[in-house]
């Protein structure tokens, strides 16, 4: 990681910059307990997470996708007899999430002020636009970014678009994430730098096998503070 190349580090959101994941746990599982007639917490959620990895492609990513992942799976459990009450419970889980304050975490915006002054700091992530607009405002974080970046996924080619949006060259790029699928392998074919801050609860989907990362080009610290003895 040649830190005299680097420009423009990219921030991941959930569960890099505040808490998200967790609420997603929590909403799925006062969804299985709505349900709890139609099977067992492990059947709910085996039936939910298939439904979610086949609606990707039509829905992409973020709250308002999993609520219709929701519905469907209520739906699909139920034999389509689901009792409108019911679906009118699960619409309004979802809603009690996209207006829940989202948890900054600690020593967060510490970092960002550090670094926004060597820095161009953006925040390059996945989910619904409306949503991660809405959380960035709430967050008090927005004014430390140059650029906000919302992308339909984040591979490679997503990674090359928002590179050539920036005008900068791979090396110069810097992604800060709590996912390995997501935020840093993609950077890492790309060429660029990568750093990897582990979050404690991580949706099944970003899971990835162990895999051989270049050292160089490549950091894993315990919390985002740590960045600044790397920075």
């Amino acid at each position: 990681m040649d830190l005299l190349k680097i420009k423009i580090i990219g921030f991941d959101a959930d569960d890099t910059l505040w808490v998200n994941e967790p609420y997603y746990r929590e909403t799925e599982n006062e969804f299985f307990n709505l349900l709890k007639d139609y099977g067992s917490s492990d059947y709910l959620s085996q039936v939910l997470l298939e439904v979610e990895l086949n609606n990707i492609e039509t829905y992409g990513f973020g709250i308002k996708a999993f609520i219709l992942s929701l519905i469907e799976t209520a739906l699909k459990v139920s034999g389509n007899k689901l009792d409108s009450g019911l679906i009118g419970k699960i619409i309004a889980l979802g809603k009690a999430q996209i207006t829940r304050q989202n948890e900054i975490l600690p020593e967060t915006e510490t970092v960002l002020k550090r670094l926004s002054g060597k820095y161009r700091l953006i925040v390059a992530t996945k989910g619904d636009l409306l949503d991660q607009e809405r959380k960035l405002k709430n967050s008090g974080l927005l004014p430390y970014f140059h650029h906000i970046e919302v992308m339909s996924n984040k591979k490679a080619v997503n990674y090359r678009q928002l590179l050539t949006h920036l005008d900068i060259l791979p090396e110069e790029f810097l992604m800060v994430g709590n996912s390995l699928k997501s935020d840093v392998v993609p950077v890492l074919e790309l060429g660029g730098n990568a750093i990897h801050i582990p979050f404690h609860t991580t949706w099944v989907y970003e899971d990835i096998p162990a895999v051989e990362l270049p050292g160089p080009r490549f950091r894993k610290v315990d919390k985002i503070s740590d960045i600044l003895e790397i920075l």
